[in-house]
């Protein structure tokens, strides 16, 4: 790689500016991990997620946006005949590097601030990174305002259900050996809402699926050192940064009495909500059915203007 410079609850009437998350520590935690010699083997993820059924478009973009790029898990899927240019913005400027044959201009920037001008993009992507941000519906404002009329938005983010295994299991143990619990996962938006927040944001002809993820580990300490891994601990504000001992242990107990397999591992689930919305235009038609999106981010040549009738 070449190296470049619980559920969230949340207003979709996008009023008022939340703030959940502490954004410097969430940086840290990406350059952290970023910077660790064996990096490569926590992107399993991310990997997935960027070659994951997703759209169904069929046209050449000339100029595209990654937000959230890190490593190009989107990007090393694309090709010249897909995306003429594409620029990459991740806050983290050890996670940020450009991994595909197509010209890329990377740029250091937070998502909650673009710092692009109206109607410059004809494709904007994200994968796993917006579920960090504060002001989700100002974001997604952002990205529709950097959009030209006819471009589209292509997104995947982490879901409200996700770690729900990780998470009652804290809750449990915190509650029985100290008699209360604190949050150690952070929150998540709802699927419930997205639609919403994409359709205020000025979206339309909006697609939302759910798909979800399922990794095996040996045990709760594992799947917690892979979060650290991948930068994805949590940098909620009111989150506890330490969990005694025995509350740990007694974590990891529930943890496998109630969600362990019978060959001793345990699941950690990732609900991953893709999404799709177009920037209004006169010529657009109307949406595709809810449900029916079947291609991958490495697909995009194959997203032309939607259609209310899908070819089979």
């Amino acid at each position: 790689p070449v190296p470049c410079e619980a559920r969230r609850g949340l207003s979709v009437s996008g009023r008022g500016t939340m703030n959940v998350f502490n954004r410097e520590m969430k940086k840290r935690q990406k350059n952290w991990a970023a910077s660790l010699q064996d990096g490569h083997q926590y992107d399993y993820l991310r990997d997935e997620v960027g070659a994951h059924r997703h759209c169904d478009v069929t046209k050449t973009f000339p100029l595209a946006l990654d937000i959230g790029a890190g490593k190009s898990h989107i990007a090393e899927h694309l090709n010249k005949d897909v995306v003429e240019r594409l620029f990459l913005t991740d806050v983290s400027e050890k996670t940020l590097s450009r991994q595909s044959e197509i010209p890329t201009h990377c740029v250091l920037a937070d998502e909650e601030f673009l710092p692009f001008k109206e109607n410059t993009f004809d494709l904007v992507v994200s994968s796993l990174s917006l579920h960090w941000i504060n002001d989700l519906p100002g974001a997604l404002r952002q990205i529709h305002q950097v959009l030209k009329p006819d471009g589209v938005f292509i997104g995947a983010m982490v879901g409200g259900e996700t770690l729900y295994e990780l998470r009652c299991s804290l809750q449990l143990a915190e509650t029985e050996r100290e008699g209360g619990f604190s949050p150690h996962v952070s929150p998540y938006t709802a699927v419930t809402d997205l639609g919403n927040l994409l359709g205020q944001a000025g979206f339309s002809m909006l697609t939302v699926d759910i798909d979800d993820v399922q990794v095996h580990y040996p045990g709760i300490t594992e799947v917690m050192t892979d979060l650290q891994g991948m930068g994805e601990s949590n940098c909620a504000w009111n989150r506890r940064s330490l969990l005694h001992r025995d509350t740990m242990l007694a974590a990891a107990a529930i943890y496998k009495e109630m969600y362990g397999n019978e060959d001793g591992s345990v699941p950690a689930t990732f609900e991953i909500l893709y999404m799709i919305g177009w920037k209004p235009h006169e010529s657009q038609a109307k949406p595709a059915k809810r449900g029916s999106a079947t291609a991958s981010f490495g697909d995009l040549s194959q997203i032309g203007q939607p259609t209310s009738t899908k070819k089979t």
